[in-house]
Formats: structure tokens, sequence, C-alpha cells
């Protein structure tokens, strides 16, 4: 009996070790499970995901900062800023203390004497900057340099971007206080639901559901600077399925007809947006841009339906035109069924900031005519850069 009774324990004690291992096995089934269904976590502390961006982990504790804030103009140049002398005259009446400068301009590319009109672009190119092209993930990569040079210095609070055909509709001290008294960005950001730039490829990093579009042109906070730079799961993703589809080209054949059924994906139009809604940080947001563009639709035989951005020369740069786009007070977003009225800090605003495109001669008229300060327009009659 006794015998009996150790192989009945020992036979207890063998199913209760069974029980164990296979409770364990789908502990470990349903862990993996829940992880492959988790969205990805886009505060990840490990390395950057590209050489350019060693710089992410040498910024200042911009949460801790407690002196004067500073607005930091971001600027992405394709080589030099043809409208310095604009923005010359735009830092002269700001307090040093308020602003600071970066440029992503092509490699090598150096603002001095020889090459720009205004000395507050003396030695403001990033010197880490990469060849960019339009349509492409490195145009993201080289505004998340801008921004990653920017949060170095703690005392810029918030980041504005900015094309090389910018040019402010406001002196220096409207649109800082504009900018500073929002706890909010302004990310132009809405629903992309026709357009089919979405690639299922990027499921499940970046779900249908998250998917936005918007301007390139943005304002952040530092906080929202931080998520974009510091991003190392949805860049990889961008840069693997979201690309633009090629020119139409006949003589390629059947080769161009398939060419065209790929996603006409342009990044630098939904990165940002994207993020930060994965981030769950759509309501930290003004969802509209401050910088203004006029957009004229086309149609040829080789871009069907494109838009593009008008460039304002002299004689469309009137003051007229000028106070037309100032009184803009909100923007209808098709889409969502979406009015986005105008605010800042609750309180309601014109909505634009910036414009763009404007030609040299259309900054001219603006500085003669003191839309931006007190210009003598004849002092750039001399020869330039």
């Amino acid at each position: 009996m006794k015998k009996s009774a150790q192989v009945v324990a020992a036979r207890h004690v063998l199913w209760l070790g069974w029980k164990l291992v296979i409770l364990l096995s789908l502990s470990l089934c349903l862990l993996a499970l829940f992880r492959l269904h988790s969205p990805p976590n886009y505060y990840s502390s490990s390395s950057s995901t590209s050489p350019h961006l060693d710089v992410l982990r040498r910024r200042g504790a911009g949460s801790r900062f407690a002196g004067t804030p500073k607005l930091a103009f971001l600027f992405l140049a394709r080589r030099n800023l043809p409208l310095d002398f604009l923005w010359g005259s735009f830092f002269e009446n700001a307090d040093a203390a308020n602003f600071s400068i970066y440029i992503h301009s092509e490699p090598g590319f150096v603002f001095d004497a020889t090459t720009t009109r205004s000395r507050f672009f003396y030695g403001r190119q990033l010197r880490n900057s990469i060849q960019v092209g339009w349509g492409e993930s490195s145009m993201i990569e080289a505004e998340r340099l801008l921004f990653a040079a920017a949060l170095e210095d703690p005392a810029n609070q918030r980041l504005v971007l900015l094309s090389d055909s910018c040019v402010p509709l406001y002196n220096f001290s409207y649109i800082y206080s504009y900018l500073m008294a929002s706890s909010r960005s302004f990310v132009d950001s809405f629903l992309d639901a026709k357009e089919g730039r979405y690639n299922p490829q990027m499921f499940p990093v970046i779900p249908k559901e998250r998917w936005r579009k918007g301007s390139q042109w943005i304002a952040l906070v530092r906080k929202h600077a931080e998520v974009v730079v510091d991003d190392e799961v949805v860049f990889p993703a961008f840069k693997k399925f979201c690309k633009r589809r090629p020119p139409v080209d006949a003589s390629k054949g059947k080769l161009n007809t398939k060419l065209q059924k790929q996603h006409n994906c342009i990044p630098d139009e939904h990165f940002v947006q994207t993020l930060l809604s994965l981030n769950e940080l759509d309501t930290e947001l003004e969802r509209r841009t401050v910088t203004y563009t006029s957009w004229n639709q086309s149609a040829t035989k080789m871009d069907t339906k494109g838009w593009h951005p008008v460039t304002f020369d002299y004689a469309n740069a009137s003051p007229r035109q000028i106070q037309g786009i100032k009184k803009i007070n909100h923007v209808y977003y098709e889409t969502e069924f979406r009015t986005e009225w105008c605010r800042a800090n609750l309180s309601s605003v014109p909505c634009f900031l910036f414009a763009r495109k404007f030609s040299r001669g259309a900054a001219m008229r603006l500085l003669s005519e003191g839309v931006v300060g007190r210009f003598d327009a004849s002092s750039l009659l001399d020869s330039t850069p």
C-alpha cells in the first residue's frame, strides 16, 4: 500500500508539472499575440536609424527651461536664401534674445558675406546637411535634422519650418507673441480618404485610420518636435513604402502602365501628421498651417489634375492681396466636413503668419510698401551675392 501511494503521488506531481508547462506555454503565446497587435512604442530610446541624426541625444532639457523662450526659424533651402534681404529687415526689428536661425542647404554650402545679404544668416547652415530630392524621404530627414539642431538649445520653445520662398506677413513682435501664446502646435492635418496614397504594406506600423495628410510647413511646440526627432519606427516605414510615383513616360510602354499603378505617396505631406496622430496628439494641435499657399489646379497631358502652388510676382503682391490673405479667419477641410476656425490660446486670430511662394520682385514690393518694415528697394539694384 505504501509503494502504491508513492506511485500515485509521483504521478500527481508529474501531472501538475505538465499542467504548469502547458499554462506557461499558453501564457507565452498570448503575450506574443498581444505584442504583435499592440501599437509600437514611439518613444524608443535605442540608437537612431540615421547616421545624420547623431545630434538627437545632445539636446538640452527643454521642459526645465526657465529663461526667455526663443522662436526658432528653420529654413529648408535648395541652396541660398533668395529672399534674405526681406528676412534681414524682419530680424533687424527683433530682440536677438528671442529668436534663433537654422538653415538646411545643400551639403557644403556656407552662408557668409559672399553668399547672403544678411548678417543674420552667417554660419547658420547645418554642417550635417544631406542631398534632398523633392517627393522623397530625404525631405523628411532634412526636416528632422533642422528640428534636432534646434532642440540642442533648450531656449528654443517654439520651432517653425519655412521654405526658401516664404515671407512673413507681420513684424517679428506679432509673430512671436502669436506662437508663444499658444500651448499647441500648428499642424495642417486631415484624413486622407480620396487619393489612395496609403500603402497597405505600412500596416501594422501605420494603421489606415491613422493616415493623415497636410502641409509640410508646420510650427511645433518643443514637446512635439521631440516626438518628430526621436521617432525610430514610423520614418523607416515611410522610407520603405511611401514613394512618389514616377512621371509618365510613354516610351516605357507596358512598364509605364505598371509604374502608374503604384501608390503616389509624397512623404513630406504625410509624415508629421501621421506620426503625431499615432502618438495620440491630435487633441494637442491647432490642425491648420500658419503658412499660406495659393494653389492652382492644372490639367495637362503629362500631369492630370495636378495641384501646384502659385508663385507671387511683383504684380500680384499688392497690399490689397496681402490684406486679403491676412483677413482669412477659417479653413474648410472637405474630407472631414470640418471648418477650422483660427484660434491661438482660445482667441480668434488671422490664420496665416507667413506666405509662399514669393519671387524676389514680390518680396521687394512687400518691403518697399512697408508690409514687413521700412525699406529702400533701390539698395537691391547693386550687385548681389
